[in-house]
């Protein structure tokens, strides 16, 4: 973050500053005040099982520069006034009764939109799609590296809160800023650019993730369409982002996402498998679950041998290598960059090899329809056929937010499992899988089960959407002790 004075907030932010002895400097801003440090801004916010406010003192204990703060607080504080007519959907939702959130995030993103206003120089890359967006910013973060500072969310951060934070890690060494920019409703992305105005817009695909609360699938492109509308005029970049125009880069393969060029004045660059995609793979291939491809471009092509699990990472390679392209990386860098770049954010496709020989995957960190069967996919690449097959366990908890056909979604997907060669499929606490699959009832239950059959050369594939913390399942798998007394040695890979 650029050095600013509480002062300065102040008037950014339209707050009042209260209890400030002389003129604070701050040079970051922390959401939790154990993470404070010497010069941070902590923001007070209200959660599920405390308010934010109450630990102002504890942050400055620290040595946090002040607090942002929606009302007074026993601290040196900039106190920001309500939101008018506030958004009540804010992820905050029931946590925040007073309005005392809503203000302190509203007046974040002043402050955020401030501080990137005063970086012209820098390349703000917003990604966003209904599967696959935290995968694509870790590789788009590995692939931006070599050609200058990235800065990129260290998880998924992509709300009122993530985005900002995220952005106002950069200074004015930072070169490119890589955002996630998620949505629960219409007009979400819309926002966050507002905030954190992208040059580069990535849309991934459009899924059924959040079905429940969009209504319909074409509801959900107009919201991951609202990305796209935000870009600038396009122009040829240069390989320097300052005065350069917008560009939107679609995936070529999902109909509704390739729709959205005509929503853009951007400069549009395609990816995809598909022939007239820009930026396409050819010659794809599984070696243990992991793809190898040919990056075909118009200004060459280079061969990528990806560390990341799943056929489905292939796509999000693409999108990274379009971004990095545009930005002014050589084919043969790019390629370079994709082929080293090892999983970044935890419970994605995590694979761990424990010493007896069982594969842990742990997938846990979400879930939707698309999600889970890019996952069974990559188990079946994992496992193998014929005289190599290895057998493979499906531990599945419930997709959440997926709208009234749920029932006939989490069936469908336990035939998928089948389908694909699951040779055991586990659900949590989800019914709806139905008869195909053996229910257990909780993650105490799943870990009795699985350590007292699993054998060596077995594959376990654990995902779900978050709110089932299935991340409980692997984590026991992997710290626990195994059957007969002896602790997992641990090779991660």
């Amino acid at each position: 973050m650029i050095a600013m004075t509480l002062s300065e907030i102040a008037a950014v932010t339209g707050g009042r500053c209260r209890r400030v002895d002389g003129d604070p400097v701050v040079t970051a801003v922390e959401f939790d005040s154990r993470a404070v440090s010497v010069g941070g801004l902590f923001l007070a916010l209200p959660g599920e099982r405390a308010d934010g406010h109450d630990f102002a003192a504890s942050a400055m204990s620290r040595g946090a520069a002040g607090v942002l703060a929606g009302r007074e607080v026993d601290a040196p504080a900039v106190v920001v006034p309500p939101v008018p007519d506030r958004d009540t959907g804010t992820y905050l939702g029931s946590c925040d009764p007073d309005g005392h959130g809503a203000a302190v995030l509203a007046a974040l993103g002043k402050l955020t939109r401030h501080v990137l206003d005063a970086l012209p120089g820098l390349a703000v890359v917003g990604v966003t799609g209904s599967a696959g967006k935290t995968s694509t910013k870790d590789l788009l973060a590995a692939v931006l590296a070599p050609l200058g500072s990235t800065v990129a969310p260290p998880e998924s951060f992509n709300n009122e809160l993530g985005t900002p934070w995220t952005a106002l890690r950069a200074d004015a060494s930072t070169r490119h800023l890589v955002l996630e920019f998620s949505a629960r409703g219409a007009g979400h992305i819309a926002a966050l650019c507002a905030v954190a105005p992208p040059r580069i817009g990535v849309v991934l695909n459009v899924g059924s993730a959040h079905l429940g609360e969009f209504g319909s699938p074409a509801a959900i492109a107009m919201a991951k369409g609202e990305l796209v509308e935000a870009l600038p005029p396009g122009a040829t970049l240069p390989g320097v982002t300052s005065g350069a125009g917008g560009v939107a880069v679609l995936n070529a393969d999902d109909p509704a996402v390739a729709a959205m060029a005509s929503r853009t004045v951007a400069r549009v660059v395609s990816f995809g498998r598909s022939p007239g995609a820009d930026v396409r793979a050819t010659d794809e291939t599984l070696e243990a679950g992991r793809a190898r491809f040919r990056l075909v471009t118009a200004s060459g092509s280079a061969p990528v041998a990806l560390r990341l699990v799943g056929a489905h990472q292939v796509s999000n390679a693409l999108a990274a290598a379009a971004v990095a392209l545009e930005l002014g990386a050589g084919v043969s860098d790019v390629a370079r960059s994709l082929s080293a770049a090892e999983p970044a954010s935890r419970w994605r496709m995590e694979v761990t090899d424990r010493a007896d020989g069982v594969t842990v995957v742990n997938d846990a960190y979400n879930a939707n329809p698309e999600a889970m069967r890019a996952a069974l996919g990559a188990l079946r690449s994992i496992t193998g056929d014929g005289d190599e097959h290895r057998r493979s366990w499906a531990v599945l908890g419930p997709m959440a937010e997926i709208g009234e056909g749920s029932a006939a979604v989490h069936a469908e997907i336990a035939v998928l499992a089948r389908q694909l060669g699951a040779d055991r499929l586990l659900a949590l606490g989800a019914p709806d899988y139905g008869e195909r699959a053996e229910h257990v009832a909780d993650v105490g239950e799943a870990l009795t089960l699985l350590r007292a059959e699993l054998e060596p050369g077995d594959v376990v594939l654990v995902k779900a959407s978050r709110s089932a913390g299935l991340e409980r399942v692997a984590a026991g798998l992997l710290d626990g002790p195994l059957p007969g007394g002896s602790q997992n040695g641990l090779v991660s890979r």
